[in-house]
């Protein structure tokens, strides 16, 4: 019994600390992973390049995967790139063995004592992500110690020689064991961890351990696959190309066994530990050359199980992502930023609707800002479960500040909107706009847009010093505003216009002024966030 409980408290911290280690590593990485697995293109090599280094980062590839059903299901990953990924993760998922298949007990208390002393008197964020890097391994490692120490008894017990004979006779009883274990504590890296821990009774052998390591590559998938339940059709299928890719490696390479086995003992051949660690390195890279090629098939296979019925839309952001607040702080700014690109376009089509007097396109402006209401809404929810995370909070500032741009940007497509209204009345009342007016129009609009265009990009990519400029622009949207109201009226006076011509111009030129100030206020909020 004390054996057992040695072995599960052994366990938690072993789980606790690759958390740990994991959510360090990826604060620490910080933009660059938030917005690494939105940039891909459609390389399915590039794919599984970044998928190996993101699951080497959080140290999980349960939750590299759940990741790429979220970003499929929000639409910003297609099929091609999400397999790659997936494949990629069952790569980087190996570096966890590989590290605690090192004899490190000696150091150990200095990794736990030297991150202990970080987390707790370090102030920057920097230093303490990388504290819980160093604080997680410990913690890890430690709960490895106490594995292997929980096992060792059993070098003894005749009940365990006994089994350890039947599976080495008896290969699909690893395989199953290895499944079930890893669908139990969903981690494919806790179960070699495992059995990498048996190794110290000196009965498994790499032949046993073969099997059982194939087995927990098929019992990983099964995190993605209950992640995918409550997700559209295409999610469905990355999950499910998951599980015919590890299924398909399984059912291939365990015939070439042998081979493998061979390649492994040739490499290493007296340390069990790295034995199993290289195993699962040389399974999962014989996988992904052999399937790689075939991305197609798995694609269409997985089209045949799930269905092909049309998906009418994407999910904007999904619940998943709060999983990884860095993930999803990047994917709000994104989302976003492009949410501001399409207030932006329709002030562009409103201001083209007025000076053309050409209301054609009254449907597809009145469309976007109907999208602008409703998308600012489900961000507005997404960010107020992120919100819940303190954490996080703390460490993007940009979570805080997106709920004031959010606002500024649905008044921006409000102006829009009342722009339209005004080319909308211009248009039944066959008003006339001189040729002085609509060249102050262009030019007043031309610099409304580059201040849009400025708040845009500075919020994307945290530029203070573009964020600044915006100052000057605004300035000089407000000194025109007041120099083409004082010219119109005088226009007015020498009877070049009409009275209602005049009212239409001074209300375009007052919402596109207020388009400026919410330029500004976006633009704002990302200086105040850099001062930080």
């Amino acid at each position: 019994m004390d054996m057992w409980i040695a072995l599960l408290g052994g366990l938690g911290l072993f789980l606790y600390g690759m958390n740990m280690m994991g959510d360090g590593l990826e604060n620490a990485a910080g933009s660059r992973l938030k917005f690494i697995l939105g940039r891909l293109t459609d390389s399915p090599l590039k794919a599984v390049v970044v998928g190996t280094l993101v699951t080497a980062l959080i140290q999980s590839s349960s939750a590299a995967t759940v990741m790429v059903v979220g970003f499929v299901n929000s639409g910003l990953l297609n099929l091609v790139q999400a397999t790659g990924v997936i494949m990629g993760a069952n790569i980087g998922t190996t570096i966890t063995v590989f590290l605690v298949s090192i004899h490190m007990d000696e150091v150990i208390p200095v990794f736990l004592f030297v991150g202990a002393v970080l987390v707790i008197f370090s102030q920057a964020k920097k230093r303490r992500d990388v504290a819980s890097v160093i604080l997680g391994f410990g913690v890890m490692m430690l709960g490895m110690k106490l594995m292997s120490q929980a096992m060792y008894p059993l070098r003894d017990s005749e009940v365990f020689r006994n089994l350890i004979i039947t599976l080495g006779h008896q290969w699909y009883l690893g395989l199953l064991i290895g499944m079930g274990i890893t669908t139990l504590i969903q981690s494919s890296s806790a179960t070699t961890a495992l059995l990498v821990a048996l190794t110290t009774t000196g009965s498994i052998t790499i032949s046993i351990a073969f099997p059982f390591v194939l087995g927990a590559n098929i019992g990983t998938t099964v995190t993605a696959l209950l992640s995918s339940i409550t997700a559209n059709r295409t999610a469905k299928k990355a999950a499910m190309i998951h599980l015919l890719f590890n299924v398909t490696g399984v059912l291939l390479l365990l015939p070439l066994g042998a081979i493998l086995i061979q390649a492994v003992t040739a490499l290493v051949p007296e340390n069990i530990r790295y034995q199993i660690s290289f195993l699962h390195l040389f399974f999962n890279v014989a996988s992904t050359l052999i399937l790689l090629p075939f991305t197609g098939t798995l694609i269409r296979m997985a089209n045949v199980i799930v269905g092909e019925e049309y998906e009418i839309e994407n999910q904007i952001l999904d619940r998943r992502l709060l999983q990884t607040p860095s993930i999803a702080e990047g994917q709000v700014v994104l989302e976003t930023v492009k949410l501001a690109q399409l207030a932006k376009l329709n002030v562009k089509l409103a201001i083209e609707a007025y000076l053309n007097n050409d209301v054609s396109k009254f449907d597809r402006i009145t469309e976007n800002e109907k999208k602008i209401d409703e998308v600012t809404l489900v961000i507005t929810d997404f960010l107020v479960e992120l919100s819940a995370n303190e954490q996080a909070v703390e460490e993007f500032k940009r979570i805080g500040h997106t709920y004031h741009v959010l606002n500024d940007i649905e008044r921006i497509g409000d102006h829009a909107e009342n722009i339209l209204e005004l080319a909308v009345e211009r248009n039944r009342n066959a008003v006339e706009i001189t040729e002085e007016g609509k060249e102050e129009l262009k030019i007043i609009y031309a610099l409304t847009d580059l201040a849009m265009h400025t708040a845009i990009r500075s919020y994307e990519s945290r530029d203070r010093e573009l964020a600044c400029s915006i100052i000057e622009t605004e300035r000089q949207i407000d000194f025109l505003q007041k120099e083409y109201r004082n010219a119109h009226i005088l226009r007015l006076q020498a009877e070049k216009c009409s009275a209602l011509s005049s009212i239409l111009f001074l209300d375009v030129i007052s919402n596109l002024e207020r388009v400026g100030d919410h330029a500004k206020n976006i633009a704002d909020t990302i200086a105040g966030v850099c001062e930080n």
